[in-house]
């Protein structure tokens, strides 16, 4: 079985250990050849009459990762999904027909069909590393488990528990894994085999019920209880999903099938729900997100490039608070907080620890962790401590002259090779740099918030910034557990560009007479994690008004807000953080705000139904999108589609802007622009979308328009990541417990006057 993923070796007491290790791959996962080389193992072994068997892995720091999601993008046909799963039923119901006891040894992430390998053996060991974890996360690639995993993991942990991971893609730790009865121990790295071994000598495992307290069983163990659960699990999908998505439905009726089928009816279940979703335009959306990613993590490596290991940030507000979470947390560095008050450095701080705290009361981290963490936050009112930072990050307000007196401060504060990022969200970098002594180290390294959960960051290079300085910040916004985008230095960037137009259009949608809760009800019904509005309120509607000068003073007159909104402003009306915008917050619920008609002039008078809303404004949003690539602000559809979904939340399951206008086609989305242009000259198309409806061509495709690389886009860089690294789209921590990390509402500014208002002052780093 040279050729084999496994390898076997049997002890003198009859036990065979079986070494998984997929040959040339960082990661064990999944591939077509797995179920025949189980079976050729399986049937060796019968033949050597082994008393049991271990399957422990032959790779350092992972079990199985899961499925080889490109082995699913390759099917054709929804009958070779199917298969494909029926396949795996099939090798894993022989596991369990075997004459003696098999125990999964695992170390590092279990996850997918790897968990799914793990639950047809009789018994579960775990290390209790802090890699070790196990999870179903098909759910974030639009999936299901489809090999066996909805069936065996309710008859461990029970229908809620098995409902909950399977509806979340959570991953779980060894010790919540052991409590709940998903593994039968967890123990330290250096006996895990040993463990395995004193189990596989017990005999077949008996069936046990899952550990359960008394409510849940009385629940689940009546069909009355049990419809109970299984409504309110479809109530709760339909809520936190709007109806996109099928694969969460899809596992509900799976499980469900696994208490009120028969085992082969029910089996039949999951395989005909995972082929179906497998053909899904959302899990090919969804599955196209992740080789996106996968391919991002190979550009602009220089493993050559200095490591930054010190960094500080300007500015103590929500923003310069959150990046400094990451930097020490994620990236696990030291971080200086350089803020004009003593209170502003004090709330920074907090922030961290509030977050930290709440993690070690749910004991996903300890008391020393926290505190080694905490540790590495620091903070000074002035430049002390600055002299041997390899990155400073500024993270205050829309001011050029002081981002350049800032500039000028740290140039004469820190070393020759300190990198100055500028957090600014509109202002072009060369702006910034314009007054350097050493321009090659500015550069734009623009964040979301909230910081510690929003993936994206988009990194801003001038004609100026070195090579060098460009790899460093790529390398560390990636130790920050972030997926950057490299983009042009224009006004807006990318994300802020195409966000403006659409939330223009809401807001002149709302002058016009439309009702707020409808002009955000149908963008939310489209699939945005947030309306327009709402997404402003959130915001800052005053940040709004001094970023759209900016891009309306760089890029012409379509980026214009509506000068009624100067109104809400002058009343103080700027959105949550004031309690009021285009809605009334308090601490449990926020309504709309009736009276912000009356100061805006504007008698509610609906007239368009919310189809209409959301194609008026999504449809600013992609013709901005095409002029950005046409303008070479991104290196590439794949990159504008990301970094939509990840900055503000384009709906995944369309793929993002550019996957959107491929599926609807270039010619009907210019069509539809140019009818809204009749009434309004700022829809026209935007003329390279014109041309590509008049040649038939679409973004994801060669065609004869070329498109400019962001300015210093070096070329690809590979290397040895391959696209089985993750088997999950989006990076999932243990305490995540939303149905979509990517419906978490979404804030594209990077201000620090979102901040409270009691703290909003000490933000304001002033020279």
């Amino acid at each position: 079985m040279t050729d084999s993923v496994f390898s076997l070796e049997i002890d003198e007491q009859k036990l065979a250990v079986v070494t998984i290790d997929v040959p040339g791959e960082k990661m064990n996962t999944l591939r077509d050849s797995f179920a025949d080389d189980l079976q050729a193992l399986l049937t060796d072994a019968k033949q050597q009459s082994v008393k049991g068997m271990v399957f422990i892995s032959g790779k350092s720091d992972n079990f199985i990762a899961g499925a080889d999601v490109k082995m699913l993008d390759n099917v054709e046909k929804r009958e070779d999904a199917l298969a494909i799963s029926e396949l795996c039923h099939r090798a894993f119901f022989d596991m369990k027909k075997l004459p003696f006891p098999t125990v999964s040894a695992i170390h590092g992430p279990a996850l997918g069909g790897g968990l799914e390998f793990a639950l047809a053996c009789d018994y579960r060991v775990c290390t209790d590393s802090d890699i070790t974890k196990l999870g179903l996360p098909e759910v974030q690639l639009g999936l299901l488990p489809g090999g066996g995993g909805t069936q065996r993991l309710p008859k461990l942990v029970g229908l809620q528990k098995a409902l909950e991971w399977t509806l979340t893609g959570k991953q779980i730790r060894a010790k919540q894994a052991k409590k709940s009865g998903l593994v039968d121990d967890y123990v330290p790295q250096t006996v895990l085999l040993r463990v395995a071994k004193e189990f596989a000598l017990k005999g077949k495992a008996k069936a046990s019920k899952p550990k359960l307290d008394r409510l849940s069983q009385l629940l689940e163990s009546n069909p009355f209880g049990r419809n109970i659960i299984f409504k309110k699990a479809q109530e709760n999908v339909l809520k936190k999903t709007g109806g996109h998505y099928p694969a969460p439905l899809a596992i509900i009726k799976a499980i469900r099938a696994s208490v009120e089928l028969d085992e082969l009816k029910a089996y039949k279940t999951e395989a005909e729900g995972f082929a179906t979703l497998v053909m899904s335009s959302e899990s090919k959306s969804l599955r196209g997100i992740f080789f996106a990613t996968t391919e991002m993590k190979k550009e602009w490596r220089n493993e050559d490039a200095p490591a930054i290991t010190k960094t500080a940030v300007l500015g103590g507000g929500l923003m310069g608070a959150g990046i400094a979470h990451v930097s020490a947390v994620k990236a696990g560095v030291p971080v200086r907080i350089k803020d004009v008050a003593e209170q502003g450095i004090s709330n920074a701080m907090n922030y961290s620890y509030k977050i930290l705290d709440k993690k070690q009361k749910r004991r996903i981290l300890s008391k020393a962790d926290l505190q080694q963490t905490m540790s590495k936050i620091t903070g000074t009112t002035n430049y002390s401590g600055f002299k041997h930072i390899d990155l400073v990050i500024e993270a205050v307000f829309e001011d050029l002259s002081l981002k350049q007196g800032m500039v000028a401060d740290v140039e004469r504060e820190c070393q020759d090779n300190t990198i100055f990022a500028s957090n600014t969200s509109s202002l072009p970098i060369s702006q910034i740099a314009a007054e350097a002594a050493r321009p090659e180290n500015v550069i734009g390294l623009h964040y979301f918030s909230p910081v510690e959960k929003m993936p994206l960051v988009e990194i801003i290079p001038h004609e100026g910034t070195s090579q060098e300085t460009i790899a460093r910040i790529v390398n560390f916004a990636r130790k920050q557990g972030k997926t950057p985008i490299v983009v042009k230095d224009k006004a807006g960037f990318y994300v802020n560009r195409i966000l403006a137009p659409y939330v223009n259009e809401a807001a002149n949608l709302l002058l016009a007479g439309e009702p707020i809760e409808k002009i955000d009800a149908a963008l939310v019904e489209f699939g945005f994690p947030v309306g327009p509005l709402a997404l402003l309120d959130e915001v800052g509607i005053d940040i709004g008004s001094k970023i759209a000068p900016i891009l309306e003073k760089e890029l012409g007159d379509r980026f214009k807000a509506p000068d009624a909104f100067s109104r809400l402003i002058d009343a103080k009306r700027l959105g949550r953080k004031t309690g009021r915008g285009f809605y009334l917050y308090d601490k449990k619920s926020k309504k709309v705000d009736e009276s912000v008609y009356e100061l805006l002039g504007v008698s509610p008078s609906p007239r368009l139904n919310k189809s209409e809303i959301a194609k008026r404004c999504v449809s600013q949003m992609l013709n901005e999108a095409a002029r950005c690539l046409d303008e070479g602000i991104i290196a590439s559809p794949r990159d504008g589609d990301i970094g939509a979904i990840f900055g503000i939340g384009f709906p995944p399951f369309l793929g993002g802007p550019f996957s959107y206008m491929d599926k609807l086609g270039a010619d009907k989305v210019s069509s539809e622009m140019a009818t809204f242009a009749n009434y309004n000259a700022v829809f026209a198309p935007c003329a390279p979308l014109v041309a590509m409806a008049d040649t038939g061509a679409s973004f994801y495709q060669v065609t004869p328009v070329q498109h400019a690389k962001p300015a210093n886009q070096q070329e690809v860089v590979q290397d040895d990541v391959t696209a089985t690294e993750s088997p999950t789209v989006t990076s999932n921590d243990t305490d995540n417990e939303q149905l979509d990390e990517q419906n978490t509402p979404v804030l594209a500014t990077d201000s620090e006057e979102v901040a409270e208002p009691d703290t909003a002052d000490s933000s304001k780093e002033k020279k």
